[in-house]
């Protein structure tokens, strides 16, 4: 009999009922309901929140025969029914005001329809409030309120500051609710990609416990190691054999691509769950998580805060930071590691920072396929081809035609994207040269200087110097008085030296010499 892959599937119940494979994550559950009330749990997109808040409400439902052979099936020994309030924010597009207040008032008519209305309850706040009250006293049972994606709203308007404040108004006064209605409550759990600071959504909801970066809860969603093997051994050996390699290598392609998710220090590292499930499936290694789309969010940010790609590979920072979003703040970096990009490599506990990096292969290679097309003027359909040939013609020494191609990428570049054109530069340059494969640096720094970057290939290293508004000789000129090249002396490969001279007039590449 085929094994079913839960692949995309959210719905407990659904899950349970069809014979689905599900990594037991109710210990964890059980735990959570029995030591506290109010959680917040922040994790990147397709990392099973949805799956994990479903499960709360089927156990919160008393459906007892859907945990049978689960760790919760021993566990729990009462199956109190409580009332459930679920609302999921993922299913909008919230462009407008009226989208979030609409997407409210279908979620409240729908509770009221079953719990009762009063007509003197005037705002959705008050009406959430009654909603609450009505059910347990109607259940006889306090209420459970479980609310997915969150944060939705206020990450597609994060470069709209006017409608992240309104947002944030109207969300901030409706999350209140939960504080006001304490004795009517059981348990509340909120989950999202991003936790925006206290200052904002959450200012009225300080008695939430956030174990987005609790050691106790890093396993809550994700697929462990142990889970792996556990769960999914015959599916590496079939792995293995359909793409003709050993069983370690197998292992080691799936840790390679998926693997290294850590959501605080010391904690095990966690295998991207819809990515491992998609190629299990599949029985091929692939960019699944990519695959599903990249939200336009992350590049707007940066590039609204001109922030330099290079520098997202050696990330130093505090808990406070990685922490929360504080809407008004112009570092990307909070929202790019909570959205899953970067995650926690290491810990100094004498300054108590986190350094940052990306967790696998997967995420790497995607994030930068990704960012090209929205920085260069080339198009997504046609950016892989691009950078084929770009590895291609430097690998032959072919250094005319792979700047001739590079001049491409910069040609038309819109007013906006290049205001501050030494960054967009050379962020373009650190993108391409990342998908390249090759061994790049940005302003690579040698005993006798700086020089922009060197591009190393099996025959070659390119010492490549760039100037804006000079000359492709000044720039050539430079290599050679600060002997640049004399670095890689005692290197067998041939060392090729490139003076380039970008034009603020054409937005582009003007002009290069090699020597």
């Amino acid at each position: 009999m085929n094994r079913l892959y839960p692949v995309g599937i959210q719905n407990f119940e659904d899950l349970r009922s069809r014979g689905y494979i599900y990594v037991d994550k109710t210990s964890l559950l059980y735990n959570l309901v029995q030591t506290g009330k109010y959680y917040f749990l922040s994790r990147p997109r397709r990392f099973g929140k949805s799956l994990m808040i479903s499960t709360l409400e089927a156990y919160f439902q008393g459906k007892k025969e859907l945990f049978k052979g689960l760790a919760m099936e021993s566990l729990e020994n009462d199956w109190t029914v409580h009332p459930v309030l679920h609302m999921d924010l993922n299913t909008e597009k919230y462009d407008t005001e009226a989208s979030l207040e609409n997407k409210l008032e279908l979620t409240l008519k729908q509770w009221e329809a079953e719990y009762g209305y009063n007509p003197d309850e005037y705002s959705v706040a008050t009406r959430f409030e009654g909603v609450i009250r009505r059910a347990a006293k109607k259940t006889g049972q306090k209420v459970v309120i479980l609310i997915d994606e969150y944060d939705k709203p206020m990450l597609q308007a994060i470069t709209n500051p006017d409608l992240q404040t309104k947002f944030r108004n109207t969300l901030k006064a409706f999350y209140g609710a939960l504080k006001s209605c304490d004795g009517s409550i059981y348990f509340a759990m909120l989950t999202g990609v991003t936790k925006f600071s206290k200052v904002s959504v959450f200012s009225d909801l300080n008695n939430l416990m956030d174990i987005s970066m609790d050691n106790r809860y890093a396993e809550l969603c994700g697929i462990s190691d142990a889970e792996l093997h556990a769960y999914f051994e015959e599916d590496i050996h079939a792995l293995a054999d359909n793409l003709g390699v050993d069983y370690a290598k197998a292992c080691a392609l799936l840790q390679e691509n998926y693997d290294g998710y850590h959501f605080c220090y010391k904690s095990v590292g966690m295998y991207n769950p819809f990515s491992l499930l998609n190629t299990f499936a599949k029985k091929q290694i692939g960019s699944y998580w990519f695959e599903t789309g990249t939200p336009t969010y992350l590049v707007e940010l940066m590039k609204l805060h001109h922030y330099r790609v290079d520098e997202i590979e050696h990330i130093v920072t505090s808990g406070p930071v990685l922490d929360s979003i504080d809407a008004a703040s112009t570092d990307p970096v909070p929202v790019i590691y909570q959205s899953g990009y970067l995650t926690i490599k290491d810990y100094n506990a004498e300054f108590e920072n986190y350094t940052l990096g990306f967790p696998n292969r997967e995420v790497e290679q995607g994030f930068f396929r990704f960012l090209l097309p929205n920085y260069a003027s080339v198009s997504t359909s046609k950016s892989p081809y691009e950078i084929q040939c770009f590895v291609g013609e430097v690998r032959k020494g072919d250094v005319d035609g792979f700047l001739s191609r590079l001049q491409t990428f910069f040609d038309d570049t819109p007013y906006e994207l290049a205001r501050d054109r030494e960054v967009h530069y050379q962020n373009i340059l650190y993108i391409v040269f990342k998908l390249m494969g090759f061994h790049t640096e940005v302003e690579y720094h040698t005993s006798r200087g700086r020089v922009d970057l060197v591009l190393k290939t099996a025959d070659y290293i390119y010492v490549i110097e760039f100037k804006l508004n000079g000359t492709a000789e000044e720039a050539l000129q430079q290599i050679e008085e600060k002997g640049y090249a004399s670095a890689f002396a005692a290197d067998g490969r041939k060392v090729i030296k490139v003076g380039v001279n970008f034009s603020d007039e054409t937005r582009s590449i003007e002009r290069w010499i090699v020597a």
